[in-house]
């Protein structure tokens, strides 16, 4: 198979590559290096920069391609809130601008890489694929509106494709910015070094953390599996876990005392969220196979940021 992966050189779309390779297929990824790395990257896959509303670019690299993986977008609920444009340019505009490309390179397969973030706050959970949307930032919203896209072109152009919503995944390699970084390798990070673990709101909050290694099971499965044009399929663990029982797992995976920090600058987003996988399970024969306190243990084993603080 040949597959092009855009935001191929990020945290998911690498990880993504690389195992596609090992597999035996032909990998493309193009990034714009805003958040990717390509040293994550194995020597087999071919990398190109550029920007995934560049459709001449995309035209190139389309080529004979069988699936596009599209990961490319921003993906920070607290930044999105502070750059709305921003997101709908990327998120959107840039879904439209591939779905473009691929019509007119006659690509059969479109995986898109949707968000768990769509749902906003719900009563009931699990929530399924059937859960009426509630958005809560305009990441949500990009999110949604580039589900739309994709599939509208998608039976327009005669195009197969899927929409996996991932909820929270996580797993070594993770990025780590200076500010709205993600919660586990952020509370990694300030109890290996001596830090306050920095909680908003109460800590009741539940999420739904999914070890990177599954993620891409998902999404590998997709790129075949039959019965899945038109779908919405969640991406998670299955598992529900509060940022106060995280920060325990966090505490026993490093060893250290930990003290949370409780901030009320922030209400620390939906009170209560984790994904019915069922659908994955039988659509894409998806189990997941990592827990967190494993999940845990490998960040703290395999990812090099942490080696040094672990070590001493």
């Amino acid at each position: 198979m040949r597959c092009l992966i855009t935001g191929g050189a990020g945290f998911i779309g690498s990880a993504l590559a690389n195992r596609l390779v090992r597999e035996g297929h032909h990998v493309r990824a193009l990034d714009d290096l805003s958040a990717g790395d390509p040293a994550r990257l194995d020597s087999q896959v071919l990398f190109t920069r550029g920007d995934v509303k560049d459709v001449p670019k995309l035209w190139t690299l389309l080529q004979h391609v069988d699936c596009v993986y599209h990961l490319a977008a921003r993906v920070s609920v607290p930044e999105s809130i502070l750059y709305p444009r921003d997101y709908n340019d990327v998120n959107v505009g840039g879904t439209v601008a591939i779905m473009e490309a691929v019509r007119d390179a006659g690509v059969k397969r479109v995986v898109l890489a949707s968000s768990g973030a769509i749902y906003g706050e719900q009563r009931r959970q699990p929530v399924s694929e059937k859960t009426i949307p509630n958005p809560r930032s305009p990441y949500a919203v990009s999110k949604i509106a580039a589900e739309h896209y994709v599939f509208t072109i998608g039976v327009l152009c005669g195009i197969e494709t899927v929409a996996l919503r991932i909820f929270n995944a996580y797993g070594p390699g993770q990025f780590v910015p200076a500010s709205h970084a993600p919660v586990i390798p952020q509370f990694l990070k300030q109890a290996l070094g001596g830090g306050s673990l920095i909680v908003f709101g109460d800590g009741n909050q539940t999420r739904d953390f999914v070890y990177i290694d599954d993620v891409v099971d998902a999404l590998f499965a997709a790129a075949t599996a039959s019965d899945v044009d038109r779908r919405i399929i969640n991406v998670g663990s299955g598992q529900e876990v509060s940022i106060n029982q995280l920060v325990e797992k966090v505490a026993r995976a490093t060893g250290r005392e930990v003290s949370p920090l409780y901030s009320q600058a922030d209400n620390g987003g939906v009170s209560r969220l984790v994904a019915d996988i069922g659908l994955a399970r039988q659509k894409l024969g998806y189990s997941p196979r990592v827990d967190l306190d494993r999940g845990l243990e490998l960040m703290l084993t395999l990812d090099p940021q942490f080696q040094v603080a672990v070590d001493q």
